[in-house]
């Protein structure tokens, strides 16, 4: 039986968030939601702040997960983040990195500092 998207996304977040503590980093908040948008994974690095867009292909013909990230999906993840900091104390030094998983694949594209919010 084939998993439903949800699940596989599920998954593919959980696979993405060992994999990041694994290098270090710590969960701050997961599945952060607001009308406009949403961000998987908000780790913590050192002093800054990671927003984390996890994009696993389910056939690899399409491109990678980072390639298919478009100008309104970043739309979308800036006005999430912008809510997120906008109720922390001090607002952090923060960016975004993207995790990419393929099918059937150990293997993690990891893209730190992604994209900027002035791009």
């Amino acid at each position: 039986m084939t998993p439903r998207p949800q699940e596989t996304g599920e998954a593919a977040e959980a696979y993405a968030l060992a994999y990041l503590e694994d290098h270090g980093l710590r969960l701050r908040t997961r599945n952060f939601r607001i009308r406009r948008g949403e961000i998987d994974l908000i780790m913590q690095d050192g002093a800054e702040v990671v927003f984390v867009e996890v994009r696993a292909r389910s056939a690899s013909g399409f491109g990678d997960g980072v390639d298919s990230i478009t100008h309104a999906k970043r739309r979308r993840l800036l006005a999430a983040a912008a809510a997120w900091l906008q109720r922390q104390p001090d607002e952090p030094p923060a960016r975004f990195d993207v995790i990419a998983l393929q099918p059937g694949d150990d293997h993690v594209t990891w893209v730190k500092d992604a994209f900027r919010a002035d791009d």
